[in-house]
């Protein structure tokens, strides 16, 4: 899982196996260690919700699918779901949950979980 923070947007991408283990159990969580304390992102599955939203607690960025999507999203072609949450102090948090597809360009990391890109065979 893969998220990219930029201003008020949040982004999150899943891999194949990732989407699945979402749709199986309704978490998945990823962390990154500092020097004694973890930043920690989510995603976790929450009934009677429609739309994704998030919380930012004990160092910990949830973001919330609609329980409802939970079997439907790994079996379908829907990409993601975006989300424009607007704030207490009335700012939008905008959210993002997607597939992560390969790349076009050559990246060191390894892609071979990710989604086929949809593109790659329009070149």
């Amino acid at each position: 899982m893969k998220i990219r923070i930029q201003g008020n947007s949040i982004r999150y991408r899943l891999t194949r196996s990732e989407v699945q283990k979402l749709g199986q159990s309704g978490y998945i969580e990823e962390r990154t260690e500092f020097n004694g304390k973890s930043f920690i992102y989510v995603v976790r599955t929450k009934p009677d919700i429609t739309t994704l939203l998030a919380e930012f607690k004990h160092d910990t960025i949830t973001l919330f699918l609609p329980a409802s999507e939970q079997n439907l999203w790994p079996q379908s072609e829907r990409i993601g779901y975006e989300h424009k949450m607007v704030l207490n102090n009335g700012n939008t948090l905008s959210l993002l949950l997607e597939k992560d597809f390969v790349c076009l360009d050559e990246r060191i990391e390894d892609q071979s979980d990710n989604y086929p890109n949809p593109t790659a065979a329009k070149k």
